[in-house]
């Protein structure tokens, strides 16, 4: 249990140097740059170089150099403990958990888009049968937009949704309610797959809220906006790759293990196997919403 229990603790010393520590360093050295430069010698080097061999030169005894690293790794950690307390606001932004107004806007629009896309992939497929390239053309069109009916304001936010509603549609089953039943019963193998996509996209949201800072500091610094950019812009690509692979994994969950739900809990015959009915997830849900 000993080794174990060194191994943990490496494991979160490394995590709380990647995710606080080292962001919240790099954050606290540009800021003194900033504070430093300006806006008017913000690219000025030669004054840059000034001011670190002002520091450079400062002559810390072995006391004062513990208490300045020891200062500085507190800063950082404060500061990127105050950075992830942010990171709500970014998963909420890009998952389309906006103000309502907003937000209603927002997704007609992009309903709108969607639904025009599958009117004219019918009326091809209806008009026309053989021009099978023109239908998948549209039908790829339309889902680079949503997988299912747009309902949210982004795209992260419909690769959620549609998961939801391809399951309420498809199977009969709630996963608001269902989803950690489901979760339950899942092989580990499959849970650690999801669970890993989970990882992924919270490492993003995480890059993608420090954005938010440089973004401030850039009042004082203008090249820290462009910092900022590069944080944001890296940490929403990251997103999406991670949002559409979680998805996928949530999606054929539903897909492969939902009869296993199903034998859970006593829904249909149990020794059927295959895909749920939508009657059989109807009950599911009707069992796990418990009349609420």
């Amino acid at each position: 249990m000993g080794k174990f229990f060194e191994e943990l603790a490496k494991k979160l010393a490394e995590r709380w140097m990647a995710l606080l520590v080292l962001p919240g360093a790099l954050f606290i050295l540009l800021a003194a740059l900033a504070l430093w430069q300006g806006q008017r010698l913000a690219l000025d080097w030669t004054r840059a170089r000034q001011g670190l061999d002002a520091v450079t030169a400062l002559r810390l005894q072995v006391g004062g150099q513990v208490t300045a690293v020891l200062a500085l790794l507190l800063a950082s950690a404060g500061i990127g403990f105050a950075v992830q307390g942010l990171a709500g606001l970014t998963r909420a932004v890009w998952l389309g958990r906006w103000p309502g107004p907003v937000r209603r806007l927002r997704a007609a629009a992009r309903r709108r888009r969607w639904l025009s896309l599958v009117e004219k992939r019918a009326a091809v497929d209806r008009d026309d049968p053989d021009r099978q390239a023109k239908v998948d053309r549209f039908a790829e069109r339309a889902n680079r937009i949503a997988m299912a009916e747009p309902g949210r304001p982004t795209w992260m936010g419909d690769r959620v949704h549609a998961v939801e509603q391809v399951a309420l549609n498809r199977f009969g089953v709630d996963l608001a309610f269902g989803w950690s039943r489901l979760w339950l019963v899942l092989p580990d193998t499959v849970r650690a797959e999801i669970t890993a996509a989970e990882s992924t996209f919270a490492a993003a949201v995480a890059t993608g809220t420090w954005s938010l800072p440089y973004l401030v500091l850039a009042a004082w610094w203008w090249p820290a906006a462009v910092i900022g950019l590069v944080f944001g812009a890296t940490g929403w690509a990251k997103g999406r790759h991670a949002i559409a692979e979680l998805t996928v994994l949530s999606e054929a969950a539903v897909d492969l293990h939902g009869r296993t739900l199903a034998r859970a809990l006593g829904v249909g015959d149990q020794e059927e196997t295959g895909v749920l009915t939508i009657d059989q997830g109807r009950e599911i849900t009707a069992l796990v919403r418990k009349g609420r």
